[in-house]
């Protein structure tokens, strides 16, 4: 068996082909909306993400602008960027780009944003609207995530998902939204992580697994039921070289999987841009 892939570029096209007009019918009534982005200290990964998430705002219309914060700086400085941007009417959303130097309080930094320019769905009162099942900003790798399960028809509702990793950027918003009943979701959802003795027992069960750790190859071929649904979710690098957390081993076994390249990144980009056009939709209304 050689799986089929999860391309993540097809359904980032369509997301943002979307978004695209729903910036037009925005800008046809004189609003641009605006995406920010806080990127601290200068981690190479982290200023690549950013660079992207510039470039794709500016092939579909939506105005950004980047605040650098050096590594050497404090937590006033950074808490001063966000209230530069809570108070910009030009920034319909923003984003503090994860993670940040040690010496810094992300958690703090995001808990100060004001929650209606939260872009990245990871402010506490967007994750209570996800736990309540209310509409707001989703996480953007969780939300790309099921946008892969629709754009394939992969029928999730009923089936067993384990989450690898407990992480509150993925692995945790992930297992709630994939637990509403929203397209794409309504399923079983398993969480697994460093403090179980035995990974291996619950994926090898899974009708989908999803990889949320960031830790190249901890998902092999053996943890993996023939024909299962396996997704990579977090990453790592070395060098310039990007290492999914599965291993490709798994092509081997698996019904549908991720490629090393092209798979959630993509969906990532695409739903911030959705958050933010969605934000600028409901701050003009």
């Amino acid at each position: 068996m050689t799986a089929q892939f999860l391309a993540g570029g097809p359904v980032a096209e369509a997301v943002l082909a979307d978004v695209k007009t729903r910036v037009a019918a925005l800008t046809e009534k004189g609003i641009t909306p605006g995406l920010g982005t806080i990127l601290v200290g200068d981690d190479e990964a982290s200023a690549g993400y950013v660079r992207k998430k510039h470039e794709t705002c500016a092939e579909v219309g939506i105005a950004s602008v980047n605040l650098e914060i050096p590594a050497r700086s404090n937590q006033a400085e950074l808490l001063a960027g966000v209230q530069r941007f809570n108070a910009d009417p030009a920034v319909d959303a923003f984003l503090i780009q994860h993670p940040v130097p040690d010496h810094f309080d992300f958690n703090a930094a995001l808990a100060a944003m004001d929650p209606a320019k939260d872009a990245d769905g990871l402010h506490p009162t967007s994750l209570g609207r996800l736990v309540l099942q209310e509409e707001g900003p989703v996480p953007c790798t969780p939300a790309g995530i099921q946008a892969m399960f629709v754009h394939y028809g992969i029928d999730v509702a009923g089936k067993h998902v384990v989450v690898v990793g407990r992480g509150p950027t993925l692995g945790r918003p992930l297992a709630l939204l994939l637990t509403t009943k929203a397209p794409g979701a309504n399923a079983a959802v398993t969480v697994v992580h460093t403090g179980v003795a035995d990974i291996a027992a619950y994926t090898r069960q899974a009708d989908i697994v999803v990889a949320a750790v960031g830790r190249p190859g901890c998902v092999t071929a053996d943890m993996v039921k023939p024909g299962a649904v396996v997704v990579s979710g977090g990453i790592s690098w070395e060098g310039r070289r990007l290492l999914p957390d599965v291993d490709e081993d798994v092509n081997e076994v698996a019904g549908w999987v991720t490629p090393r390249l092209g798979g959630v990144g993509p969906t990532t980009v695409a739903m911030l841009l959705a958050n933010t056009v969605a934000a600028a939709e409901r701050s003009w209304s």
